[in-house]
């Protein structure tokens, strides 16, 4: 199966991927490797820095987050920030060698009226900053998504987390239709999509592999996939369920899969990083992996600090892109 000579799709079939998955693994790497060396200088990693500008009290009941007003964690409420702290940051980013800036709101939908409008500040500011201005914000309506396309947005993050088949063992208040119909108003509004899923939260290889067919289906392919592993934060569920860990190599095989899939796309290795060795990240940067989020923090879990991911992209030889 000559993998790697198949050009941009978006007809794959479950069986194909599986096919792609299980195979062994230095061949899949390999064959990701050459996919990934076509199209993007493997070499450069874009750093990418994500702030959580209004954190907690979101009413979804996603197993995973600590951000759920439904779970007592760690994580506590905070209002919107103001604009100027929120552009302050940016800069501190942009000069730490950060490209995108990403900007995430622990709503359910975006809010209408004031804090919407400040958003668009901050997109606007960011864009000022000659940097990559993405945010995530829950469901969009479509003069919502349109508004954020006028204020120059690059792209808006909208995970579908893991396969339509087990999103119901993860998340109740919401469907899997909710966040396609969130990622189509999107790319009719003209911004980029950046989706991607959770490896580690109790799913099987094959929701893994129907959740990339999924994204691998979109015309055109989301231009990032954050692919995470589970971090799990003390009173979430799934944190109570310690589903059994994934093996790195696992995500390994995520990685490598999403590269052959989407060719074009950025990878981005995201969260869970901390937990990786830097052999484990070394794979997936050959597997495709072509994008970090750069700094202590995601959100509110915690991320390499940017003197540890210095000296691991040194160490591998790759710089930014």
């Amino acid at each position: 199966m000559n993998v790697a000579a198949n050009d941009i799709r978006h007809d794959w079939e479950l069986d194909e991927v599986r096919a792609v998955y299980d195979m062994p693994l230095l061949d899949l790497v390999y064959r990701a490797a050459t996919v990934h060396r076509r199209y993007h200088d493997p070499r450069k990693v874009q750093r990418c820095s994500l702030l959580s500008i209004k954190t907690g009290g979101c009413p979804e009941d996603c197993s995973y987050c600590p951000q759920s007003a439904r779970f007592e964690t760690p994580v506590d409420r905070e209002p919107l920030m103001a604009v100027e702290t929120v552009l302050a940051a940016a800069r501190r980013a942009r000069d730490a060698g950060a490209t995108r800036f990403c900007m995430g709101a622990a709503w359910r939908s975006a809010k209408s009226g004031r804090p919407f409008e400040q958003v668009l500040q901050m997109v606007r500011g960011v864009r000022d900053l000659q940097m990559e201005a993405c945010v995530t914000l829950g469901m969009l309506t479509d003069e919502q998504a349109r508004a954020l396309a006028e204020a120059g947005l690059t792209a808006y993050n909208h995970n579908l987390d893991t396969s339509e088949e087990f999103y119901s063992e993860v998340i109740t208040t919401r469907t899997y239709k909710d966040r396609l119909e969130t990622l189509q108003r999107v790319r009719s509004a003209g911004v980029s999509v950046c989706c991607g899923g959770i490896v580690g939260m109790g799913e099987a290889a094959v929701d893994r592999c129907s959740m990339l067919l999924t994204l691998a289906g979109f015309d055109p392919h989301p231009e990032s996939v954050p692919v995470n592993l589970l971090v799990r934060v003390p009173g979430t569920p799934l944190h109570a369920e310690e589903p059994p860990a994934v093996e790195p190599l696992e995500l390994v095989r995520t990685v490598a899969t999403a590269r052959i899939l989407m060719p074009k796309s950025r990878v981005r290795l995201s969260a869970g990083r901390e937990s990786l060795t830097a052999e484990a990240q070394g794979l997936c940067f050959m597997a495709g992996a072509n994008s970090i989020f750069f700094g202590d923090k995601l959100l509110t879990t915690p991320n390499p600090d940017i003197g540890s991911d210095e000296t691991l992209l040194g160490s591998l030889g790759l710089t930014s892109a």
